[in-house]
C-alpha cells in the first residue's frame, strides 16, 4: 500500500502512487521505522501525564512542547529518509502544528511537497513518513504534492486555502516550502474580491451550525461564533491585506484584547483535550469544573464567565474585521465609478461615513464629554455600526462625563436604551473597547457575569440589556418612559457582589441615577424600581390575591405611589420577556395584571396633570402686545431655552414649533400658556449641529410662517423624506424609516376641572417637528390647545394637552381628535416575519 500523491486530507495508508518526473537519488532509510513513532508516542504520552520529571505543564507549555516535540521527530525522521535542503522535498506544517498550536489530541496535518520528483521515489518517501505515524497510533491528515498541485488545491477549495495560509516548514527544502507559503497567499491577496462573498457566506454557515460560544451551555471552543476558527478567519483577512490582525482592541480594554481572548480559548481548549483525553471541541458542563480548577480559573461559573469575555472579544473582532475588510475590497463592475463615499452629518460632532458612524473632522473628544452618548445614540436611530478608529479615538481622549451629567448626555443615552434591538450592537461596541464601563464603572461586576438557573439564556450583562431592549417597546405604556429603560438597565446591577442583589443594586442605582444627574425625586424611583423589580411577579404567583393582606403589602412596599407600579408593571414584564422562552405568558401576564388593578382600587387617585406656572416677567412681556423672540442658553452647552409670546391667536404653537424643527432645534421641553391674550411658550432646546439660529433669524421665520409665505408643513416632510434617502442604498434592508416607532402609541383622555375641557396625554415616539404636526392636528379639528406640557424623554415624548372644545366635548369630537393625532404620530414598525410566533 502506498500514500497518493495528489491526495488530499486521507487518514491511514491509501491507493498507490502515480506521479511523473525525476529527481536526484533520495535515501529511502532504514525499514525498521516503528521504534521512532513509538518513542514519539511514548513522549507525548509523558508530556500529557505528567511532563517532564513528573512536573504537570499548564497549557501554554504543554503546547509548546508537543510543538518542539513533533518538529524534532519529523526533522529527525526527515534526515533519516534523507529530506534535507536542495533534496527536493519539503515537509510542510499545517493546522494546529503549522500555527504552533498544538494541542493534547490534535491530528497532525502535513504536506510532502515534492519537485516533480519520480512516483516510486514520491510514494516510497512518504510510506516511510506515514507508516510509523499511523503504527503508533498517532492521527494523521496528510498529503503528497507538487507545488502546482497544491496551489490548484488552493485556488479551487475555499477550505484548504485557509488551511495553506498557515503552513510553516518543517524538514527539507525550504525553497520548495517558500514557493507553496509564498505562492497560497499571493494567490489569496489577488483572488480575495472574488472569494470574499464565499468567505463570509461559509463563516455564517458554520455560526448557525455551533452557535455563539457566550451565550451556549456547552459552546463549541473552535467552531462557535466568537471561538478559534474565528481569529483564523482574522489572521486571513490581515494575510489578505484587508484588515489589522487585530483590529479594534488593545490590551488595555476589558478582557485584555483580542491576543488575550485568544490564548484564553487555546487553554480551555487544551485543557479540554487533556481531561476527555480525546480531539473534543464542545465544552460539557460535567468536564467544567475539573478545566476551571486545572487553569486556576475557579469553578464553572468562573470558568463560564472567562469564556464568555473572550468570545465576546473575539466577536467583536470579527465584526469590525469583516467590515473593514468588506469596505476595503476593490469595488467591482459600475461599482468602481461611484463617487467616494461623502460625510453626512447626524448630529453635533458625529457624521456617517462609508455606511459608519464616525467623528466630524472638528470633533474634539477631549473637550466633548457628552460625544460617547451622541455617537452611540446616532448609531442607534441610523442602525449604523460605529467605525473602529472612532472608537479607538473616544477611548483615548474622551474625559469621564463629571456629576452630574449634562442633560443632552443623558438624553442621548435615553435615545440609545430607546431604540429598541438596534442599541444592542453600539452598547456591545462600548463595552469591548472600555468606553461603556467608563460611562457606568459598576458594569464592571455583571460584565459577562453568567447565570446561576437555567431559565435565563444570556449573561447578566447581556441581560440587562435585552431588558432595556423589551421595555423600549413598552415606553408608551408609562407615564415615565425615561425611568422605564433606565430601570431595565439597572434593575440587576447588584448581582455579582453577595447580598440580596435587590437591595445592593438600589444603593448602586442611587449612586448612578445622582451621577446622571436625575431630580432626587427621581432617583428615589429609579432605586425603587431596582429594590422592587421582583415585587409584583413574585406576589402575583405565589400569594392569594383574594387576601386583602396581599394587596395591603405591594401597596405599602411602593409607598402608594401609582407612577412607580405602572413602572413595575412594566418592568416586570420586559424583564420576563429578556429571561428566557415561556418565562411570560398568559397566566403571568394576566396575575401581575390583576394584582396592579387591585393596587390601583386601593391607592387614592392620581394627580391630574396641570399647567406650569408663568414667570412674571414673561407675564409683563405679555400685557405689552406685539411678538417677541428671546434665545438664552441653557443649564449646558448645547442646550438652550427659546421663548415665544405673541398674539394667542390659532396655528402659533404650530408655527413656532415647526420654526424651531426647520432649523434644527431639537425640543426637549415645552411649556405652553397665555396670559392677557397672548401666548406665552417656552421651550427647551438642543441644535442638532452646531449653534442655534439668532432669536431675530427665529422671529423673522416665524412672521413668515403667521403670514403664509412660509409652508412649514411641506418644509418638514420634505426635510425627513431627504433623511430617509440619505440612507445608503447598498443596506436597503437597515434602512428603517423615520416615522417607524418601536412602541405603538398610547392615548389618554382625562376630565379636566373646567367645563368643555379635557386633558389629553400622548406617549409616543419622537419624530421630525413632532409638536408643530400634532398642534396643527388639533387646529384642524377645531380644538383650541389652552396649554401644554411637552416632554421629550429619550425616543418618546410625553406630552399633556388641554383641549378646549367650545363647549361640545362629546365623544364624537375626542375621536376626531385621536384620528388626527394617530395620522402624525410615528406607527409601529412591523415585526419582521422571523419575529412572529
Amino acid at each position: 500500500m502506498h500514500s497518493d500523491p495528489n491526495g488530499s486530507g486521507t487518514r491511514g495508508p491509501g491507493p498507490a502512487a502515480s506521479a511523473a518526473g525525476s529527481g536526484p537519488p533520495v535515501s529511502a532509510g532504514p525499514t525498521g521505522t516503528g521504534t521512532a513513532a513509538t518513542d514519539l508516542a511514548l513522549a507525548r504520552t509523558q508530556l500529557l501525564s505528567g511532563g517532564v520529571r513528573h512536573r504537570r505543564l499548564d497549557a501554554p507549555a504543554l503546547r509548546h512542547a508537543l510543538v518542539d516535540l513533533h518538529d524534532f521527530w519529523l526533522v529527525t525522521k526527515g534526515a533519516e529518509l534523507g529530506i534535507q535542503p536542495d533534496c527536493g522535498f519539503a515537509v510542510v506544517a499545517v493546522g494546529g502544528l503549522g500555527r504552533r498550536e498544538m494541542l493534547p489530541c490534535s491530528d497532525l496535518d502535513l504536506v510532502l511537497l515534492h519537485d516533480d520528483m519520480d512516483p516510486a521515489v514520491v510514494s516510497r518517501i512518504a510510506d516511510r513518513l506515514w507508516y510509523p505515524l499511523w503504527d503508533a497510533h498517532i492521527k494523521l491528515d496528510h498529503s503528497v504534492r507538487t507545488v502546482p498541485q497544491a496551489l490548484q488545491v488552493a485556488a479551487s477549495d475555499l477550505t484548504a486555502a485557509l488551511g495553506m495560509l498557515e503552513a510553516r516548514h518543517i524538514a527539507g527544502d525550504p525553497e520548495l516550502s517558500n514557493l507553496l507559503i509564498g505562492g497560497v497567499r499571493r494567490q489569496w491577496r489577488t483572488g480575495i474580491r472574488n472569494r470574499f462573498d464565499e468567505l463570509i457566506a461559509l463563516t455564517e454557515a458554520r455560526w448557525e451550525r455551533s452557535g455563539q460560544i457566550a451565550h451556549r451551555a456547552e459552546p463549541d471552543l473552535k467552531s462557535g461564533r466568537g471561538g478559534l476558527r474565528d481569529v483564523q478567519l482574522l489572521n486571513a483577512l490581515s494575510v489578505a491585506q484587508l484588515t489589522d490582525g487585530m483590529p479594534g482592541l488593545g490590551p488595555d480594554v476589558p478582557g485584555g484584547g483580542l491576543a488575550a481572548a485568544h490564548r484564553r480559548l487555546l487553554d480551555v481548549r487544551t485543557e479540554l483535550h487533556r481531561v476527555a483525553g480525546r480531539p473534543r471541541d464542545q465544552l460539557r458542563a460535567q468536564d467544567a469544573d475539573e478545566i476551571g480548577a486545572a487553569l486556576r480559573i475557579g469553578d464553572r461559573f468562573d470558568l463560564a464567565r472567562v469564556l464568555t469575555e473572550a468570545a465576546r472579544t473575539v466577536s467583536y473582532s470579527v465584526e469590525v474585521g469583516v467590515r473593514t475588510a468588506g469596505n476595503a475590497l476593490p469595488r467591482k463592475g459600475l461599482s468602481r465609478l461611484r463617487r467616494v463615499p461623502v460625510r453626512r452629518p447626524l448630529d453635533e460632532g458625529v457624521v456617517e461615513h462609508g455606511g459608519e458612524v464616525a467623528l466630524a473632522r472638528d470633533a474634539n473628544p477631549r473637550k466633548d464629554p457628552g460625544l460617547i452618548t451622541r455617537v452611540a445614540a446616532a448609531a442607534a436611530q441610523h442602525d449604523l455600526p460605529i467605525s473602529a478608529s472612532t472608537l479607538g479615538r473616544l477611548a483615548d481622549n474622551a474625559p469621564e462625563l463629571r456629576e452630574p451629567w449634562p442633560r443632552t448626555a443623558l438624553n442621548d443615552l435615553l435615545v440609545l436604551l430607546g431604540s429598541g434591538t438596534r442599541a444592542i450592537d453600539p452598547i456591545e461596541a462600548l463595552d469591548r473597547t472600555g468606553l461603556w464601563g467608563r460611562l457606568l464603572p459598576e458594569w464592571g461586576a455583571v460584565r459577562d457575569l453568567p447565570p446561576r438557573d437555567a431559565v435565563h439564556i444570556w449573561t447578566v450583562d447581556r441581560h440587562l440589556v435585552e431588558t432595556a431592549v423589551q421595555a423600549g417597546g413598552l415606553t408608551t405604556r408609562v407615564a415615565r418612559p425615561d425611568l422605564l429603560v433606565l430601570g431595565a438597565l439597572l434593575h440587576d446591577i447588584g448581582k455579582g457582589r453577595g447580598g440580596d442583589h435587590s437591595v445592593v443594586g438600589a444603593e448602586l442605582a442611587t449612586r448612578i441615577g445622582r451621577r446622571m444627574g436625575l431630580w432626587p425625586s427621581d432617583v428615589a424611583v429609579l432605586s425603587a424600581m431596582v429594590r422592587h423589580h421582583l415585587l409584583l411577579p413574585q406576589t402575583a404567583t405565589r400569594r392569594d390575591l383574594d387576601d386583602p393582606a396581599t394587596v395591603e403589602s405591594v401597596v405599602e412596599a411602593i409607598d402608594g405611589d401609582p407612577v412607580l407600579l405602572e413602572l413595575l408593571h412594566a418592568l416586570a414584564e420586559a424583564d420576563s420577556l429578556a429571561t428566557g422562552p415561556g418565562v411570560w405568558g398568559d397566566w403571568k401576564a394576566a396575575l401581575i395584571r390583576e394584582l396592579v388593578r387591585r393596587c390601583r382600587l386601593v391607592m387614592a387617585g392620581e394627580e391630574l396633570p396641570h399647567p406650569d406656572p408663568i414667570d412674571p416677567q414673561l407675564a409683563e412681556r405679555a400685557e405689552q402686545g406685539g411678538t417677541h423672540v428671546d434665545l438664552q442658553p441653557g443649564e449646558n452647552p448645547h442646550a438652550y431655552t427659546v421663548t415665544v409670546v405673541a398674539p394667542d391667536e390659532p396655528g402659533l404653537l404650530s408655527d413656532a414649533a415647526g420654526v424651531l424643527a426647520l432649523h434644527g432645534l431639537r425640543v426637549l421641553s415645552a411649556s405652553v400658556g397665555s396670559h392677557a391674550g397672548s401666548a406665552v411658550n417656552s421651550f427647551a432646546v438642543a441644535p442638532l449641529f452646531g449653534s442655534p439660529p439668532a432669536a431675530g433669524l427665529l422671529r423673522q421665520e416665524l412672521v413668515r410662517a403667521r403670514s403664509g409665505d412660509l409652508d412649514l408643513l411641506a418644509a418638514l416632510d420634505a426635510k425627513e423624506q431627504a433623511a430617509r434617502e440619505a440612507q445608503l442604498p447598498e443596506r436597503p434592508e437597515r434602512a428603517v424609516p423615520g416615522t417607524y416607532a418601536q412602541a405603538p402609541p398610547h392615548l389618554i383622555w382625562i376630565d379636566a376641572p373646567e367645563q368643555g375641557q379635557a386633558i389629553l396625554e400622548l406617549r409616543a415616539e419622537d419624530r421630525l417637528g413632532m409638536l408643530c404636526r400634532l398642534a396643527d392636528a388639533f387646529e384642524r379639528c377645531g380644538a383650541d390647545v389652552r396649554w401644554a406640557r411637552v416632554a421629550t424623554l429619550g425616543r418618546t415624548v410625553v406630552d399633556s394637552f388641554c383641549i378646549d372644545f367650545a363647549g361640545s366635548d362629546t365623544r364624537e369630537n375626542r375621536e376626531r381628535i385621536e384620528r388626527a393625532v394617530l395620522a402624525v404620530v410615528p406607527a409601529p414598525e412591523p415585526k419582521k416575519p422571523e419575529d412572529n410566533g
